[in-house]
């Protein structure tokens, strides 16, 4: 099993987390879904099942396609990844605190960051007044251009 150097990926994921968050999720501990786990964890930005395929191919070759896009959507499952969709119809993931769910995600460069939750507290309670329902959870994810690419276009 890879280590990142200091052991904490992007978005707040580190390694003991996630061997934690395999095994709560009900999964076995194989090499295969470490792999994948901290593979999607060290990424940048989010990726698609095949890009982070070819990632993985390169340090572990004999891992098959369809065990990195079965590893991923367990990890959707056990709230360890989100998916996105890109332009497409193509789905990319993210390694993602369990706890956290709202995304900004650039259309240009995948980058993906996280949403604080005080600015969308506002926003789930005037929803929960004026539509009379109560909010147990919800994940939100907002796309457009980062401030980077924003001025790579200008």
């Amino acid at each position: 099993m890879s280590n990142s150097v200091l052991g904490v990926y992007p978005h707040g994921v580190s390694t003991a987390s996630i061997d934690t968050r395999l095994a709560a999720g009900g999964r076995r501990r194989t090499t295969q879904r470490l792999v994948v786990a901290e593979a999607l964890a060290s990424a940048k930005r989010a990726l698609s099942a095949q890009e982070l395929y070819e990632r993985i191919r390169e340090t572990h070759p004999t891992i098959g396609r369809a065990t990195v896009y079965r590893t991923l959507e367990q990890q959707v499952e056990d709230g360890m990844a989100s998916r996105f969709e890109r332009d497409g119809h193509v789905s990319a993931y993210i390694a993602c605190d369990a706890e956290h769910h709202h995304h900004l995600v650039c259309t240009s460069c995948q980058r993906v960051d996280d949403v604080a939750e005080d600015v969308v507290a506002p926003m789930l309670a005037a929803v929960g007044r004026r539509h009379d329902f109560s909010v147990d959870h919800a994940a939100l994810d907002f796309y457009g251009l980062c401030a980077r690419c924003r001025s790579k276009r200008r």
